[in-house]
């Protein structure tokens, strides 16, 4: 196993528990514009991308850039206001994020969404300046366009060999092969294991702990019990 220095986490679906809040956000937000709802499935499948790549996905007709504009302003508005109350960490979240930190990794987010709704998730959890570096897609590339981790990286000065992103998207794992970079793949979030070992991920895994065991030199479960090296 490599000697990794930094972390770097996807937001949604993977360190926080927020999926079935984007997927009625999209509902409301298709209804407030008109637009046919899209099934759990689809919603599912555009989770990780910036907004505007996720809604051209799933409405490839809506081409007026004033209804793209509208959508994207009612999904955030309806969104942040789900997160009034913010979504629950994953179990074993935060115990391992604060034992990374104690055993000297650099922590940082690689996220499909906004700069506003991250910095608005973070400060509910009082989380603003917890990480090293956050990059999101309104302030560069959209996954699985690697730039947000080559920017990741310039900012902590390290090369993509010492560093893993984890991830529960497609997006992120092709993002991270993209940069050179090892992944891991979490399959409790919005998609299935069977659809993120495709990429070819270094490991998979369907709790955070495993993790945590893995970094700390643990021996892998084997492919049938989940967590593997792959």
């Amino acid at each position: 196993m490599r000697d990794y220095q930094l972390l770097i986490f996807d937001w949604d679906g993977t360190l926080v528990d927020s999926i079935a809040r984007i997927v009625e956000a999209m509902r409301i937000a298709a209804s407030d514009c008109a637009l046919p709802s899209c099934d759990e499935r689809a919603i599912r499948g555009i989770i990780g991308l910036g907004l505007p790549e996720a809604i051209h996905t799933l409405y490839p007709e809506l081409d007026d850039p004033h209804c793209v504009e509208r959508f994207r302003r009612r999904y955030s508005d309806h969104y942040h206001a789900l997160e009034q109350q913010p979504s629950a960490l994953f179990p074993g979240v935060a115990e391992a994020l604060d034992a990374f930190r104690s055993e000297g990794y650099r922590l940082a987010v690689a996220t499909g969404k906004t700069r506003r709704g991250l910095d608005h998730v973070l400060a509910g959890r009082d989380w603003l300046g917890y990480f090293d570096v956050t990059r999101c897609a309104d302030e560069t590339a959209s996954k699985p366009d690697p730039l947000m981790l080559h920017e990741i990286l310039a900012f902590c000065g390290l090369g993509p060999e010492s560093a893993l992103m984890v991830g529960d998207s497609p997006f992120d794992l092709r993002m991270a092969h993209r940069a050179g970079m090892d992944s891991v793949a979490v399959g409790y979030g919005a998609q299935p294991l069977d659809e993120l070992l495709r990429e070819s991920p270094r490991l998979a895994i369907d709790h955070f702990d495993e993790l945590r065991h893995w970094l700390s030199g643990g021996v892998s479960r084997q492919p049938n019990e989940v967590a593997i090296n792959v």
